[in-house]
């Protein structure tokens, strides 16, 4: 839902979306929208053909900058859209947080009277949001040790993964509104009758906001029998912010020693890493 192929996506029809609505306006398109779009057109024509570092953008920054500086005196939304644009690019495509963050700041400074510039306090704090669930995630790296968490299951026992210990366990991130998610639970279920006698355990935390909804649809659920963590607070879900998850389904998988096997496992990948994880038992 939030992943990056899926945010390099979005952004690129961002751009595209933008340069075109500029042509659809009851004005004719100016000067200014033609050379938008063809910066925009030669960007998404790069990400489709899988150039998407700084190097392969190169040229198409330097448009970006050759159009701000030929409006350097319009503090218009317009030209507001145009840093905006440029900061997406680097945040979500070329993964340069520190630029994006700079072309943020210059929203809030020099257009601080348009729409986007109203928003930048907003925007950054987001920035710094993402920046620490990155740093969280990078931790939970293959060979480290799970920090385990101490809280209750939809049925007020005790819940952590250390009281499982000697076990391979799931830690499933989830919703119910989330179709992916959805779409994956056949293959965990699966997986969990397959390998549960031989010591495999999953533990379920659900980002729903919605208690009834969730009793509902694990009422309806053939098989989906493993404890669950749920607070009722959605994103602000507490586990959820501790691990720094951005998008669901997100799974960690974790060793009978307590240390983390790898995270994102969907699919075939699952059974093979619950199947080796328990011969090693």
């Amino acid at each position: 839902m939030r992943t990056k192929l899926l945010l390099s996506l979005l952004t690129a029809a961002l751009l595209v979306s933008v340069g075109l609505n500029a042509q659809t306006n009851a004005r004719p398109a100016s000067a200014m929208d033609q050379e938008l779009q063809a910066i925009v057109q030669g960007i998404q024509n790069k990400l489709k053909a899988g150039q998407n570092t700084e190097a392969d953008l190169a040229e198409n920054l330097v448009a970006f900058d050759a159009l701000r500086a030929k409006h350097a005196g319009e503090k218009t939304d317009a030209i507001a859209q145009i840093v905006y644009m440029e900061a997406m690019l680097y945040q979500q495509v070329l993964d340069n947080p520190a630029k994006a963050k700079a072309l943020i700041v210059k929203l809030k400074t020099d257009y601080p009277d348009t729409k986007l510039g109203q928003k930048a306090d907003q925007m950054l704090q987001m920035m710094e949001k993402q920046a620490e669930a990155k740093k969280i995630q990078g931790a939970l790296a293959p060979g480290a040790a799970f920090p385990d968490f101490s809280e209750k299951d939809l049925a007020g026992h005790p819940l952590s993964v250390g009281a499982l210990k000697g076990k391979v366990v799931l830690v499933d991130f989830w919703a119910t509104w989330c179709g992916p998610c959805v779409h994956e639970l056949p293959n965990v279920i699966a997986n969990f009758n397959k390998f549960h006698a031989q010591g495999f355990e999953v533990i379920g935390v659900s980002l729903d906001s919605d208690r009834d909804k969730l009793d509902a649809f694990l009422k309806k659920t053939d098989g989906m029998v493993w404890p669950q963590y749920y607070d009722g607070e959605g994103w602000q879900n507490k586990l959820a912010v501790k691990y720094g998850v951005e998008s669901i389904p997100f799974t960690v998988l974790i060793g009978p020693d307590g240390k983390i096997i790898g995270t994102g496992l969907r699919g075939e990948a699952l059974g093979a890493a619950v199947e080796k994880a328990l011969a090693k038992k």
